[in-house]
């Protein structure tokens, strides 16, 4: 069973003069010395180093207080998700899906070995609570792969205690420095003694220059949707919060740009792309559509007086939530660990390190993106208008649904066209995500709606009172109405902003 902790660190280096006098450091009224613990840790990576590439380090590590394995992921500077599972003999699968984004059908190897030895002291505040822990790590550090060599060096590790303010970390900084330690060059062990042993480290990644071209912009933005995707896939596999739905966004940003921006890039290349991305977004909506029809379903119930629950409808709602989410769980959890989807990630790798560029590519950004944004915003103009003439029903409720995602689709355009056209793009982008919101109101209830007839005729079947089932039902009809009839006027001041 795995646990995850918080994990934040400073690190320095070190002299052979050790650690300097911390009493004193402002809250701190003790420092206990907690002895020295001996450290042995092999270090797995693929032979390319790409868990490294992305600082992210998995060790098996015996001694002290928490061997065991452990897979760190980054989060900011200084700050990472430790994830730990007991001791084994091989890579626990848990962790080796954790970072199968990175490793996709790599193999992973024992690339660096660490041995240290760590004296430790807790930094205790006025009420004897730990506020952090100081350690001073002798390494040694042995190359296994990919190379050879050894390295040794000092360093001081200052770690907060779980819950504890980061400015203890501060106040412990400036005492550090003024005694003349320096912050670590490398943000982890393992980063130095790639460094410093025979046979290379990770390749630092190119910052990407400045756009200047429309091609510039657009890629720009592909990449980040790619970075996005591929760094959310842990806390997806974790059922993390937002997760499957930051990482469906993702998705979806990145499908719509090749889509808007097709005189940029080629389409030959992007369209089956773009199918398959349609593919992955589909697999994250079956659990996450579900999430939000139960917590919608969830609030409405909870707004109507006890006396108009009649019947278990709580029990049913409860029932079919767990039912469903754990079904959407398992599902997705085998698309992530697909051929299908690993080939994906390594096709956007490609069209990041080679893209697929037009002529159109190459020109000023400013008249090819707002070309393509306008485009856009015309889609969405006559779908919104075409809805509208719609008599309520079936037929507007599909029309305002297909607006919606031609909504999605502008605002994402209008995102990745941002830096090159500022406040009219920024503006435009605003207007959609208004837009789709109001329109994405509206085909919940569509959903919520389709989901009621269901439960209730379940319930029915099996003799419940439905009573609360239809009158939940005729809610929704009426949300939906509000938005159909306030729509006319919003779409108007929209189109009236209209300056891309």
């Amino acid at each position: 069973m795995a646990d995850t902790k918080r994990e934040i660190e400073r690190k320095y280096e070190s002299d052979d003069s050790g650690l300097p006098d911390l009493t004193g450091v402002a809250g701190v009224t003790d420092i206990v010395d907690k002895g020295t613990a001996e450290l042995d840790a092999t270090y797995y990576d693929t032979s390319d180093l790409r868990l490294a590439s992305a600082s992210i380090t998995l060790r098996r590590r015996t001694g002290g207080s928490d061997a065991g394995w452990h897979l760190k992921l980054p989060v900011a500077p200084g700050i990472r998700d430790e994830i730990q599972v007991p001791l084994s003999d091989s890579v626990p699968d848990e962790l080796a899906g954790l970072a199968r984004a990175r490793v996709r059908e790599g193999q992973l190897v024992p690339v660096v070995r660490l041995r240290s030895t760590r004296d430790v002291r807790d930094l205790v505040g006025a009420d004897g609570r730990r506020l952090a822990e100081v350690g001073v790590d002798t390494v040694r550090a042995e190359r296994l792969f990919g190379g050879k060599g050894t390295a040794e060096w000092t360093e001081i590790e200052v770690e907060l205690a779980d819950g504890e303010d980061q400015r203890v970390l501060d106040k412990v900084d400036k005492r550090l420095r003024k005694a003349g330690v320096r912050p670590a060059k490398s943000a982890s062990k393992l980063a130095r003694a790639l460094a410093e042993t025979k046979g290379g480290h990770p390749r630092p990644q190119d910052e990407p220059a400045e756009p200047v071209t429309a091609g510039d912009h657009v890629l720009a933005y592909v990449r980040a949707q790619r970075d996005a995707i591929v760094d959310l896939d842990p806390a997806v596999r974790q059922d993390a919060e937002e997760s499957v739905h930051d990482m469906r966004v993702a998705t979806r940003r990145l499908r719509s740009t090749f889509k808007s921006f097709r005189k940029v890039l080629d389409r030959k290349i992007t369209d089956p792309i773009g199918d398959e991305l349609k593919w992955l977004a589909a697999e994250l909506g079956v659990g996450r559509d579900h999430e939000v029809l139960a917590e919608r379903l969830g609030t409405v119930l909870d707004d109507l007086a006890p006396t108009l629950v009649h019947g278990p409808i709580r029990d049913r709602l409860g029932t079919w939530s767990k039912a469903e989410h754990k079904g959407a769980r398992r599902r997705l959890l085998g698309v992530l660990d697909s051929p299908r989807y690993l080939t994906l990630l390594d096709t956007l790798d490609a069209v990041v390190a080679d893209p697929p560029v037009l002529e159109a590519a190459g020109r000023k950004p400013a008249k090819v993106l707002a070309k393509a944004v306008r485009k856009d915003f015309k889609k969405v103009a006559a779908l919104v208008e075409d809805a509208m003439e719609q008599p309520p029903g079936t037929d507007r409720d599909l029309g305002l649904h297909e607006a919606r995602k031609k909504a999605k689709r502008t605002r994402y355009a209008a995102e990745a066209a941002h830096p090159a056209l500022g406040g009219p793009a920024k503006k435009l982008t605003k207007s959609m995500k208004s837009l789709q919101n109001v329109l994405g109101d509206h085909q919940d209830s569509v959903m919520v709606r389709t989901t009621l007839g269901e439960l209730s005729a379940v319930a029915h079947a099996a003799g419940d009172n439905t009573f609360t089932y239809g009158l939940l039902y005729g809610r929704e009809e009426w949300r939906a109405a509000k938005v159909e009839e306030s729509l006319p006027r919003k779409w108007g001041k929209i189109q009236g902003s209209m300056k891309v």
